[in-house]
């Protein structure tokens, strides 16, 4: 079972897209995707919110996120937040066992 976070970066002054550009020219975001555990990490821009930044963060289980949190990425991710004045809004969603049913496969174009 994978658990995702929808990490809504909010600011002001383009703040938000400024932290995530840090986060991957500084290599800060490489080596989170390189933890054990992480499923995924990737900054996405809202089309109609130019001032918040979400992130899409998925790891394995939650003893992955543990070790994430008590990793040397946390500081760094906190001094960027403080740096660039940001709040936060996270919404947490655990994948279920049985997946995407066959009836929902049904509205998928692949």
């Amino acid at each position: 079972m994978s658990i995702a976070m929808n990490l809504y970066y909010k600011g002001e002054n383009g703040n938000a897209r400024k932290f995530a550009e840090e986060m991957e020219s500084s290599g800060t975001a490489d080596l989170i995707r390189a933890e054990a555990g992480n499923v995924r990490y990737e900054y996405f821009y809202p089309k109609n919110d130019p001032e918040t930044v979400l992130l899409i963060d998925i790891w394995e289980n939650q003893e992955a996120i543990d070790v994430h949190h008590a990793s040397p990425m946390m500081k760094t991710l906190a001094e960027l937040r403080e740096k660039y004045d940001l709040k936060m809004v996270a919404e947490r969603y655990k994948s279920d066992e049985e997946g995407i049913s066959a009836k929902d496969q049904a509205f998928l174009r692949q």
